[in-house]
């Protein structure tokens, strides 16, 4: 079993916040393979469903970001999934809007939800799919940034940054 994140705050006025970017890309991927987030778990909302005959598990953690760790420990716990099998999307300012990368493992650098999981599994041998949102000067406070409003013109090229992901992750599901 594969389970496949998607980082972001659980609260209506985060849904189309810069971190909410990972909850974007994991609900984009649930419609592309039929699933649906259907049952409360872990700290957490699931979808469950396969591809190419593998069984996957999507969660969102409902802990917000600072404590997304915690729902993803339960979930794997719960399930006895390897920490190998783990595939989070995420957003992340250090990329320029439009771009994505693909790390194996690594150190969860300035992104609380990434220290999160880490901290809770003690471990960084986690897949993340990252989704660029680059920074914008006139916010000081990166908090206010990660957590404003994404204008409609970037919400377009962050929505084509999903897509790649989500391409990206069936590559890597294979």
């Amino acid at each position: 079993m594969k389970l496949i994140v998607g980082l972001g705050n659980p609260d209506r006025k985060y849904e189309r916040t810069y971190h909410n970017v990972g909850f974007r890309a994991v609900e984009k991927f649930a419609d592309v393979i039929g699933a649906c987030f259907t049952k409360r778990m872990c700290d957490g909302v699931v979808a469950e469903s396969y591809y190419n005959g593998q069984k996957l598990l999507l969660l969102k953690p409902m802990t917000y970001m600072n404590l997304s760790g915690i729902a993803i420990r339960q979930i794997m716990q719960k399930f006895k999934i390897a920490i190998e099998d783990v595939f989070v999307f995420v957003d992340d300012i250090d990329l320029p809007l439009g771009k994505i990368r693909f790390r194996e493992s690594g150190s969860a650098g300035t992104h609380n939800g990434l220290k999160s999981i880490v901290n809770e599994l003690g471990d960084t041998n986690f897949k993340r799919i990252k989704i660029g949102v680059g920074r914008d000067e006139k916010f000081v406070d990166l908090a206010d940034f990660v957590l404003s409003r994404i204008p409609d013109d970037k919400l377009e090229i962050i929505d084509k940054e999903i897509e790649e992901g989500i391409e990206l992750l069936k590559s890597k599901l294979n």
